[in-house]
């Protein structure tokens, strides 16, 4: 095959990560549309933390390098920089809207804009989670229709599902098996080999392109209806005043028990992806009972986080409406500043409509980003002695297991018979009231 010259689409947790990978060994062009992102990148600085930044300073180029054969990276937010590709993977978000359907507008617009570009036979791999089919049902019409050329004919596709993890400096996307496939026999072979040369765990060469998007979509909805599980046990259990920490501890020493805790699911996969293998099945005439009734559950640990919080207040004699109420963490998993559907948002919510005054406080969590998101307050920028100094809460709630909160004292934050309430089990059973 010629020399392969790549071009990213979408430099977030995904993208970037996969560009730095790609361009020690390929030219590579970072494209994303949100400019301050993009000037920031060409600066060196990653603002998601997955990269740093002096990993990132090493493969930048200050200009693109299509049109010769060095490796590197360029980051640009302009679409002619991308045109002289050969190669191009696709890593936008897939999100739901706000009735849990999928949104497929950002891969439809990615696909346009690639399309644009396409000429004879480039490559177009899509990483963004899917249901199956929507790569050569949805996309591919897409870029026939802007570029003019044939399918399979003038140009291919293929499908190679992310398995990044946010914040997680020991499963970075080299060292994650790469699930690959094609459009063709040869194509999947050329995209197997394309991955394979970065990706040391090594790849897995799908028989179809939908056989690897079905892949993708459940492994989230695996762990989602195991999470519910455990939720459902720690709402029975709480009826039972039986601490399902330690009922999991005790059936955790049978070789074949699978270690999933209650808690909050959110972010930007296991929160999702479910829904969109969900509303597939729908359109093909099976309604999921399973998998809608696990996204049910999950969603609503947080009411039950905030009801079981209540319950303590009342028990203690603690008068809800006006309480002052500090929850620790904001993010959606811990030491990872991702605040993209966010399930502490929902204790939250839920313990503000009983009248209470929540105040948030995330070191890890953009301000900023936070108040445009949610509509909240966040503290990050200020100490755990700064909150310390204040007078003490009423309830104190950690929501997020962030390094720096596993070892603080809860008993310094909270008044004499205040509430100190364990969201994800980290805490030892005698600094808390409760633990979910």
């Amino acid at each position: 095959m010629k020399q392969q010259k790549i071009a990213i689409i979408g430099l977030g947790y995904v993208g970037l990560p996969l560009a730095r990978l790609f361009a020690t060994k390929y030219s590579v062009v970072g494209f994303d549309i949100d400019h301050k992102r993009v000037d920031e990148l060409q600066k060196g600085i990653d603002c998601t933390l997955e990269i740093e930044d002096n990993v990132l300073q090493s493969v930048l180029l200050d200009q693109n390098p299509f049109g010769n054969r060095q490796t590197g990276l360029y980051c640009s937010a302009k679409d002619e920089d991308i045109e002289d590709a050969n190669i191009y993977i696709i890593t936008v978000p897939t999100p739901v809207d706000k009735h849990n359907h999928p949104d497929l507008s950002p891969l439809y617009k990615s696909s346009e804009m690639v399309g644009r570009a396409l000429k004879k036979d480039d490559i177009v791999i899509y990483e963004s989670t899917v249901y199956p089919g929507v790569t050569e049902e949805e996309c591919v019409p897409v870029l026939e229709n802007f570029s003019g050329l044939r399918f399979n004919k003038d140009f291919f596709v293929g499908y190679s599902p992310e398995r990044i993890n946010p914040g997680d400096k020991q499963h970075t996307v080299e060292k994650i098996l790469k699930v690959t496939s094609g459009s063709t026999p040869e194509i999947g072979r050329i995209i197997d080999d394309l991955y394979k040369s970065v990706i040391t765990a090594g790849t897995h060469l799908a028989p179809t392109i939908k056989v690897a998007e079905a892949s993708k979509v459940i492994e989230n909805s695996q762990r989602d209806i195991n999470i519910a599980f455990m939720n459902e046990l720690a709402k029975i259990f709480s009826l039972m005043d039986i601490d399902t920490h330690d009922v999991l501890k005790a059936a955790g020493t049978k070789w074949n028990f699978l270690k999933f805790k209650p808690g909050l699911v959110g972010g930007h996969c296991i929160g999702v992806d479910p829904f969109y293998l969900a509303q597939k099945a729908q359109e093909i005439g099976y309604y999921s009972e399973l998998i809608l009734a696990a996204r049910r559950l999950n969603d609503s640990m947080g009411a039950f986080v905030a009801s079981q919080v209540v319950k303590l207040m009342i028990r203690n004699d603690i008068k809800v409406k006006g309480a002052r109420i500090l929850n620790l963490g904001i993010t959606f998993k811990e030491n990872c500043p991702d605040i993209r559907n966010s399930k502490a948002i929902d204790v939250i919510t839920n313990l503000e409509e009983y009248g209470a005054e929540v105040i948030t406080f995330d070191p890890w969590a953009n301000r900023k980003e936070v108040a445009d998101e949610y509509g909240i307050n966040c503290y990050s920028e200020i100490s755990l002695n700064d909150l310390k100094e204040d007078e003490k809460y009423d309830v104190v709630i950690l929501t997020v297991a962030h390094d720096q909160f596993l070892s603080i004292n809860l008993n310094q934050l909270v008044k004499e018979k205040g509430v100190r309430y364990d969201v994800k089990g980290v805490l030892s059973k005698e600094n808390v009231d409760k633990r979910l």
